[in-house]
This record gives structure tokens, sequence and C-alpha cells, in this order.
């Protein structure tokens, strides 16, 4: 066990040219230490802060914020709520606040871009050019060592080392023929993922990529489209919430919401693509363990990002680790700098699909938290049985659905849709309203729970 005073962080904050001092415990939540910032700067306690370094990148605002020294303060900045010259105005700031907290998150070491690239071109001689028998072999040689070269040096992405073995042949999982009803049903927050299987749900993440034009505008193989989701579903792991149909409820969500919202008509085509890839993407190899269990047991994760958003980064990882085989390279046909774009995700998008399952009528939306209350009593026996720290919320013995969603849903889900909505005002009728509705079933739920108690 550490000593006591590793609980603590200390955070230096340059006040008007004055050095500010500010202690917190790191089980503190971000809004009791946004509460501190604004009483170390003197202004209201609901004040909007920016926190920015030396460098004036942009610094989460969490209890696993980096230190820092009397020499290196961060620079406080309130965010005034003033009007704004117009929507579009408001959409781009937003766009680019997320895209500079996502490039912090998603770091990874650069890809071996050197040795992808010869192996691309070796294949495509060997693929394309009907070379003579005595090239062919050589060439297949040479991409086998570098195959080998390109495994060991990523090898560390994959945890429970997985073989993400390349399919070079054409994908078998069955085209399943999806009827006008279902097309039209893919489009609506209400559609129900419990009703189909994964082969189903393939088809329809395909369908969506063909849909949204994706396929033709940016020249994707539609064999190696299929190559490449059999390899996404591959590489999501049987947990009872984060595994291969959460990734499909997130990012159907995400396709509703393009067509909701008509994003086509305010993004690019590439602002669209790398959102539905980033659904796709967004938990790839999840071990079911959050980030505070990799930091206090000191996983591999953990160490290896340095207690950074341990899984954010693996989950990036994996998936760069995937786009490094030609075979499953959707973003093939991109020039080097679009392909660095790629890279930088639009955040709070892709977090409200993550977290919308409430959006979704009772029926559908239900099971999925006590998926989520499974994974998170198992966490919590797990912590209990190694002697690390417990959260309250995923503890067995004190935790109830009702309260928690009722939680859930006031203080996470309603506010962040609110913010959203002040881009896309459609979402009101279509996700807001539910939340609402959801919300009150809880509350009500939970009096009759307690009503019952006090009568016992």
């Amino acid at each position: 066990m550490g000593s006591a005073s590793s609980s603590y962080r200390v955070i230096y904050l340059d006040v008007d040219g004055r050095i500010q001092k500010v202690v917190f415990s790191r089980y503190c939540s971000s809004s009791d230490i946004k509460e501190l910032f604004c009483a170390a700067v003197g202004v209201p306690r609901n004040t909007d802060l920016s926190v920015l370094d030396s460098s004036g990148a942009m610094v989460s605002i969490d209890p696993t914020m980096p230190h820092n020294t009397e020499r290196s303060p961060y620079r406080v900045v309130p965010v005034t709520g003033g009007p704004l010259a117009g929507k579009e105005e408001l959409f781009q700031n937003v766009l680019t606040q997320v895209a500079e907290q996502i490039s912090r998150v998603f770091r990874i070491n650069e890809m071996k871009a050197d040795v992808t690239n010869r192996l691309a071109m070796l294949e495509k001689r060997v693929e394309l050019e009907g070379m003579k028998v005595v090239e062919i072999e050589k060439c297949r040689s040479d991409i086998k060592r570098l195959r080998e070269e390109i495994g060991s040096q990523n090898r560390i992405f994959l945890e429970d080392h997985k073989n993400l073995s390349p399919r070079r042949d054409v994908p078998t999982y069955p085209k399943y023929y999806l009827s006008q009803d279902t097309i039209e049903a893919l489009r609506w927050t209400t559609f129900d993922a419990w009703q189909w299987e994964p082969n189903e749900m393939l088809s329809c993440l395909e369908h969506m990529y063909h849909d949204l034009g994706l396929v033709r505008d940016f020249s994707i193989n539609p064999i190696t489209l299929k190559r490449w989701l059999l390899c996404v579903r591959d590489s999501y792991r049987n947990n009872p919430f984060h595994n291969f149909r959460h990734c499909f409820c997130v990012t159907q969500m995400m396709y509703s919401m393009i067509y909701l919202c008509k994003l086509q008509e305010k993004l690019t085509q590439l602002d669209v693509l790398v959102l539905m890839t980033a659904a796709v993407c967004h938990d790839l190899d999840h071990p079911g363990f959050n980030n505070t269990y990799q930091i206090n047991a000191r996983t591999d994760l953990a160490v290896r990002y340095n207690d950074i958003s341990p899984l954010e980064n693996h989950h990036c990882a994996v998936a760069f680790k995937i786009f490094s085989q030609p075979e499953c390279n959707i973003f093939s046909s991109f020039p080097p700098d679009a392909y660095k774009q790629i890279r930088q995700l639009k955040m709070m998008l892709i977090k409200c699909c993550d977290i919308s399952n409430e959006v979704r009528p009772m029926e559908v939306a239900e099971p999925w938290v006590d998926c989520l209350l499974e994974e998170y009593f198992t966490q919590s026996d797990r912590e209990k049985a190694e002697g690390l720290p417990v959260a309250p919320f995923m503890d067995r013995e004190k935790v109830t659905k009702q309260t928690a969603q009722v939680g859930f849903i006031t203080f996470i889900l309603i506010p962040m849709f609110e913010t959203v909505m002040k881009l896309f005002p459609q979402l009101e009728a279509a996700m807001l309203q539910p939340l609402r509705e959801s919300r009150d079933r809880y509350e009500d739920q939970s009096d009759q729970v307690q009503k019952k108690n006090a009568e016992l």
C-alpha cells in the first residue's frame, strides 16, 4: 500500500500572475475539482473553465490530470457565455474543442509507414501484375518477413495476444437481405438491436457505409470493408456490456444522428467517415474493467500509458493495428495528410452515442442496464478480493438499478444532450424527451421500492 500522500494530487494554477496551489483527493469527481478551480480563480462555482498548459494545449479537468510545478502552472480561462455570431460559429467552436481533446486522448506511436507502404506495394505487384513464378515466390518471402516485422512491433497493443490474421480470402459471412422496413428502421433511435445476430449486424453495418455514400466517395474496396468489419467483430471480447452488440448500437445511433441532424449538410464526407469509423472502433478489445481498475491494479495497460486514459489509448491502438493490415485498411486510398486527419475524432458526438441507451424504448434500454451492472459487479467483486478501492456505484451491496439510473440520467445524460441540442434542435423530440420520460419512470420505481421497504 502507498503512503497517504499518494491519495492526493497537487496542481498549481496561474491566477492573474499569482500562483495558486490546489490540493484534491484522487478520488474526487471532475465536478468537485472544477469547483475547487472556480474558487481558486474567484469565479462562481458553475462557471465553465478551460485549463491550458504552458504550450497552450487544453488539459482535461479530472482526477488523473497530469501534475505540474510552480514553474509550470496551468492557466485557467473562464469560458464566457455571450452570444455567438451564429450557429455555424458555435458548431465550429465545439468541433475545434472536441478535436483538441481527442487528440490528447488518442495518442499512440506513429505507425511504421515505410514498412506498411513497402508491404502494400509488394502485395499489389503479386495480385495485380501477374508476375512470373520466381518473382512471386520472392515477393511472398519479402511479404512474410515484413509482416512478421510489423507483428513484432505492434504485438504489445493486444493485451490478450489476439491473432489478427489477415483475411486475404473473400469474407464468408452470409449476406443477409435487408428488407425496406429494416432499412428504414436503421435510421431511427428506436432500433432494437437485441433481435439481430452478429452476422446480421455485420450486414447492417456494411449497408450503413454504402448508404451514406462512403464506399463510393472514398473508393473503399467492398471486400476490404467486409474483411475490416470481420476483424473488428473478432476484436471485441465477450463481455456482458462492452461487446460487439454494444459496438453496433453505438454505430447505429451515430447513423441515426447523421440523418436526424442532417450532418452530411453540415460536415464533410470525411468527417462522416471518421464519425462512423470511430463509433465502430471506440471500445475495441475492452477487457471489461474500467480505467480506475487498470490504474489501481497497475495493469500492463496502465503502466504502458502512464495511467493516462489507458483504455481509450488501447482502443485506438488496436484500431490502427487493424488498419496497418492492407487487407483490412479501408483508408488505403487516402493520401498521408488525410490519414492524419482521420486520427482526430469528433469526441462529443461519439460520447453521446456511446451512452445513449436510455434514449431508446424501455424494452430495448433496460436490458443494457442489467448488462452494465453485471460488468460493474464483476469488477467490484475482484476489487474487494484484491484489496482495491471500490466505487459505490459499482458495489452490488450499495447500488440499485433505479437510484443509479436516476442519477446518471439527471446529471450526465440530460445535461450532455441539452448541450448538443444547442447545435441540433432536432434532438429535443427524438432524444431529450425519451430521456426525461426514462428518468421519471425510474424515479417512480425508486419511490415504490422505498415505500415497500418502509412498510416492511
